[in-house]
């Protein structure tokens, strides 16, 4: 007999659940769930300015990869990949990952393996710990070489590039611009993404 998988609802909130246990659980809709350091962490769905954020990122990074293909395999959403962390008991779903390759291995455990180049947040006034902190730590963990964290309250993209041991550190506020080695030739407009928070707010 096969056993029915646990249902994670909001009030679980703060609850303690292995990766194992959480990353076969089945979500009550209207939610989005993660595991942190063995904690469930339920978070409401994100408001339209930081959706507008993520959807011009990722407009940006499209027509990278139109104007350059073959750079990019594919670049995913938070309810299009995931990233775990078995030795601490962590499922991330960043709001973008840009992958350069293919997923290789096993599918069953591609989620272990398949280490994303860029992962991409978008600061929500309940995830700046998280973005700035424990995500920090993880994705480092996890072999990604840059994270951008976008804060339009800051008007900021702080980019974190692996170097060496450790992330190294450039803030980048308009009317900078952002070039990577990570991807030749595309150029990251800040500017654009924090003006599509306010487009939605006025």
């Amino acid at each position: 007999m096969s056993q029915i998988a646990e249902k994670i609802k909001p009030a679980d909130h703060g609850r303690r659940m292995s990766l194992a246990d959480f990353e076969h659980a089945e979500t009550v809709e209207g939610c989005l769930y993660e595991l942190g350091r063995g904690v469930i962490i339920v978070s409401e769905v994100p408001n339209p300015p930081h959706l507008a954020q993520v959807t011009a990122i990722r407009r940006q990074l499209s027509a990278y990869d139109v104007a350059h293909p073959g750079r990019i395999y594919t670049i995913a959403g938070g309810g299009e990949c995931k990233i775990l962390l078995s030795d601490l008991d962590s499922e991330r779903h960043p709001d973008l990952a840009v992958y350069k390759t293919s997923p290789p291995g096993d599918e069953s455990d591609v989620w272990y393996v398949w280490v994303p180049e860029v992962v991409i947040e978008v600061v929500s006034p309940d995830s700046e710990h998280r973005d700035y902190v424990d995500k920090r730590e993880e994705y480092f963990s996890f072999g990604v070489l840059e994270y951008w964290i976008f804060n339009a309250d800051r008007q900021e993209m702080l980019v974190l590039r692996r170097h060496g041991g450790r992330w190294a550190e450039q803030p980048v506020r308009p009317p900078q611009t952002y070039s990577t080695r990570r991807l030749p030739g595309l150029v990251i407009d800040c500017a654009a993404v924090f003006q599509a928070a306010r487009a939605v707010r006025e």
